[in-house]
């Protein structure tokens, strides 16, 4: 049938249930080989016109779809009518565990598959071509030129079925099926005595499903981590962690501006003495200095010659033209005995943000009547370095980056727990970093 040329519409064969005389619609003709009637769930040999009775499911197997039979979608270019539902489990640890599996038909292109199982929906198409397998400690099968790695090796049965199906269906077989994952996609295979058949299933969410077939109440909430699931962090990831980098870079290259261009410059070195013992008043005023250049710190050093001994100085930074101060004290001491020593003779503290202009410092030393005098140097520069705002600058940036990775490697985690080959623990992650 040549472009441009629209397709025949295709009706359904209407038949009746040997057992019940319930109506059954064979939509996929010839391809259906077994029909579920949904009145009494005898499952029905549909090659035979006779439909004649292959197995009769007991009522309390009934399992409920989430997508009603005959419901139409488009995936790609393609309408596909859902012609059939199945339940499969899987028992692991005393736990069963099952998912639904629905067979989706179109008369001129066959069979698609859905696979849904906590609120996770898979499109899944049978594969011809063979994948090649990786035979390691951790199994692993390539299809056209990316590795999916093993995740688990699982008996299947068959619990429940309505509808129609292109195979031989009937409650209680089972399967032998192997899951190899490389999020979004699914490589699986699925062997019956000595036949192997091999799909290809690629994640969706539930609300692009929903958006397919037009429904128009909401999709099963999704829940835990899925097999194929990809991770929502990989790209936010990736995203930060190049965030990151450029920032690291801007804060470096800010540093080295910084340091270059840095003034240093001492504008007040002088050398004075504090007698604790002396009555009166021992607070002095400095001589005024000027703050050059642009508005930047101001470091004030204070070195004294104590031992076994304290002092208190009180400064305030004191702007001469307009009356602007900064105060701040600072409490020097040091002790030495036979166990070691404690405190120590010099301190050094950065005035943040001072603008340029002429300062003076008014000094207030205390300290005890009964100690020793004190000679100490007072150094005041303009406009130093540290390195400790770049260090914690780092830091903070850094912090975004860690949750980025932790929240990334707790889902992995989280995945693989339900995997053959779960992680014993957090800390083990570093020696089994390729499980990630």
């Amino acid at each position: 049938m040549g472009p441009g040329v629209p397709q025949p519409k295709v009706k359904a064969q209407s038949l009746h249930c040997p057992n019940c005389g319930g109506p059954i619609e064979l939509r996929g003709f010839a391809h259906s080989l077994t029909a579920v009637c949904a009145g009494c769930l005898s499952v029905l040999d549909a090659s035979s016109p006779t439909l004649h009775i292959l197995q009769k499911i007991q009522e309390k197997n009934r399992r409920k779809s989430k997508l009603p039979l005959g419901t139409r979608g488009k995936f790609g270019n393609t309408t596909y009518e859902l012609t059939g539902f199945q339940t499969r489990g899987i028992e692991a640890d005393g736990e069963t565990y099952e998912w639904g599996e629905y067979v989706l038909f179109n008369p001129y292109k066959g069979f698609l598959y859905l696979t849904e199982y906590n609120g996770h929906w898979n499109v899944v198409r049978p594969i011809r071509a063979l994948p090649e397998m990786i035979r390691a400690a951790r199994p692993a099968a390539k299809m056209n030129g990316e590795v999916y790695r093993h995740f688990q090796h699982a008996s299947a049965r068959t619990v429940f079925v309505l509808g129609e199906f292109p195979w031989r269906v009937k409650v209680g077989e089972t399967v032998v099926t192997d899951d190899y994952t490389n999020p979004p996609k699914l490589l699986s295979s699925e062997g019956t005595g000595s036949e192997i058949t091999w799909s290809l299933g690629e994640y969706v969410t539930g609300q692009q499903i929903w958006q397919t077939f037009g429904l128009k109440d909401s999709p099963p909430v999704a829940y835990g981590t899925y097999v194929n699931q990809p991770n929502p962090r990989t790209g936010k990831s990736s995203a930060t962690g190049k965030v990151f980098r450029w920032s690291v870079l801007a804060l470096m290259l800010l540093a080295a501006y910084l340091f270059v261009t840095a003034r240093r410059e001492t504008v007040l070195n002088e050398r004075h003495h504090f007698y604790p013992g002396q009555t009166g008043e021992q607070s002095f005023v400095t001589p005024e200095f000027e703050l050059k250049g642009r508005t930047s710190n101001v470091e004030v050093k204070t070195t004294t010659d104590v031992e076994n001994n304290w002092m208190y100085l009180n400064y305030a930074l004191i702007n001469s033209e307009t009356g602007a101060a900064y105060d701040f004290g600072r409490e020097i001491s040091y002790y030495r005995d036979s166990d070691g020593t404690e405190g120590g003779k010099n301190d050094s503290i950065r005035v943040p943000a001072v603008p340029p202009g002429k300062y003076y410092l008014r000094v207030e030393p205390e300290g005890d009547a009964k100690n020793s005098p004190v000679e100490y140097d007072i150094i005041v520069r303009r406009d130093v370095p540290s390195i400790l705002f770049f260090i914690l600058g780092f830091f903070a940036l850094t912090l975004p980056a860690i949750a980025s990775a932790w929240s990334s490697w707790r889902f992995e985690y989280t995945r693989w727990q339900e995997s053959d080959y779960p992680k014993v623990s957090t800390t083990s992650s570093s020696s089994s970093g390729d499980d990630d």
